[in-house]
């Protein structure tokens, strides 16, 4: 049996990896001006949802933890917004970004219920 990793082994922050990957796989496919502008920015906001996930985990309280969830969802709200537009001003087109909104619109759900359960009651231990 493999011995737990911490948040690599979590579904929520593979997801988010994924979603930051697809991301950067998009950053090619921007105008060359927005480089240091639109560009770098979603690539921040798209890292920096696993990164949150990550860095919560390890923090040792669940408050802390819920705390940067809270985090990770602002930073995704972030990623989605960018990639919106990105595609209004004809950056990307609305399919490239498909994928991306629906892998976003997924992790949106799975951060909220992962907040709740963190904000909730602790679970009773056996």
């Amino acid at each position: 049996m493999v011995a737990n990793r911490g948040y690599i082994d979590l579904q929520v922050w593979a997801k988010a990896m994924d979603l930051a990957a697809l991301v950067y796989g998009l950053a090619p496919f921007m105008p060359k001006t927005e480089l240091y502008g639109m560009t770098s920015q979603m690539q921040r906001a798209a890292a920096s949802v696993p990164a949150n996930i990550a860095e919560g985990y390890q923090r040792g309280t669940r408050k802390d933890y819920a705390r940067f969830v809270s985090i990770a969802r602002g930073s995704l709200a972030e990623t989605e917004t960018f990639l919106l537009l990105a595609a209004r001003v004809g950056h990307l087109s609305p399919e490239a970004i498909q994928p991306a909104l629906l892998m976003a619109d997924e992790l949106s759900r799975m951060l909220t219920r992962l907040k709740q359960k963190l904000d909730g009651p602790p679970a009773p231990s056996s």
